[in-house]
């Protein structure tokens, strides 16, 4: 059966359920759809469905991972809630051989090598470490040929990665390194040892960071994200002495603009809505790094958290630029 959880403070009944039907509302939605798709010749030409028939839904390939992950996680939380069996019927209609292995064959096409990198390919890990979870299903043993797939992804492209991507959007290495360490730790030491490597390699000698942000249509905090992933990575002394000097001034409130929660001005516009996904970001990430710091800077982290968390936490619905994603991000906060 699955795994028992325990509920985290602030993730209620009510809501986990209001969260899974956002989810079952848009991961079968097929249109509208942004794909990621390179057409190599005229019969290449398809519709999301036909090019990926699991993850077709939720305007695009990445959000309907996540939109997944969100429903695999109330579920788990939540074994009985009343979107239950509908959440059961779309994984086992959605986890089968055959929709599985399309998904990995369009991996195999040479021009789909950067295909959602590396957005995607942390989103799907760290979907894959939920379904592990549900030990009375198939679903992870079914859609473990996907996981497969992007553990060689990652483990072919970090040697050559020279440099991190430290942006606030989907090309960001430490958001997805964060995600996907969460599968590595349950069932791949040596990728988890490649992330930590790189990790190190990369920012190791981070100091005082500037936080420059927000800019207009970023959802993740450049600066706290890459606390938080290496956070996850380092052992905990190691990461207090590198954070002390990372961030040394949070008792201060210092950078504010990482203590100030993003205007958001426009939520029907698919770009400016990315800021409610900022907040919501770096709740998750002032909530995971709190616990690590003491006296007025634990106080400034987690009184950080709560006021992203409620600049954005109610708006995770509304309008579809936003309701195709947002309460993976809340929930992402709220789990923290």
């Amino acid at each position: 059966m699955s795994s028992p959880s325990e509920p985290p403070a602030g993730v209620t009944a009510e809501l986990a359920s209001s969260f899974a039907r956002i989810a079952l509302g848009h991961v079968a939605r097929e249109y509208p759809n942004k794909l990621d798709h390179v057409l190599d010749g005229p019969d290449d030409a398809k519709g999301p469905r036909a090019l990926h028939p699991i993850y077709f839904g939720s305007f695009d390939w990445h959000s309907c991972v996540h939109g997944y992950w969100t429903l695999a996680t109330c579920l788990r939380l939540f074994p009985d809630m009343p979107e239950a069996t509908a959440i059961r019927a779309r994984f086992d209609a959605a986890f089968t051989r055959e929709n599985v292995a399309a998904e990995v064959a369009y991996l195999g096409r040479a021009s789909a090598r950067g295909f959602e990198r590396p957005y995607g390919w942390g989103w799907l890990l760290k979907l894959q470490a939920e379904l592990l979870a549900h030990q009375d299903q198939p679903w992870a043993r079914l859609h473990q040929p996907l996981a497969d797939a992007f553990v060689v992804r990652f483990s072919d492209f970090l040697p050559n990665a020279t440099y991190p991507i430290r942006t606030g959007v989907h090309s960001s290495t430490s958001f997805a390194i964060a995600l996907a360490a969460d599968y590595a730790r349950l069932r791949n030491p040596a990728l988890l040892e490649l992330f930590t490597r790189k990790m190190r390699a990369w920012h190791a000698q981070d100091r005082d960071a500037p936080a420059w942000e927000p800019s207009l249509d970023e959802f993740l905090s450049a600066t706290l994200t890459t606390a938080e992933c290496l956070r996850r990575l380092l052992p905990p002394d190691e990461f207090a002495a590198w954070f002390a000097a990372y961030l040394p001034h949070i008792a201060d409130g210092r950078p504010e603009t990482l203590f100030t929660p993003a205007v958001v001005s426009d939520r029907t516009d698919g770009k400016i809505v990315h800021l409610d996904g900022l907040n919501l970001s770096r709740a998750w990430c002032w909530r995971a790094l709190a616990p690590t710091l003491s006296g007025a800077a634990r106080v400034a982290a987690e009184q950080a958290a709560d006021r992203h968390l409620a600049a954005s936490l109610p708006h995770v619905a509304g309008d579809y630029m936003g309701e195709h994603w947002l309460a993976s991000f809340a929930l992402l906060a709220l789990t923290a």
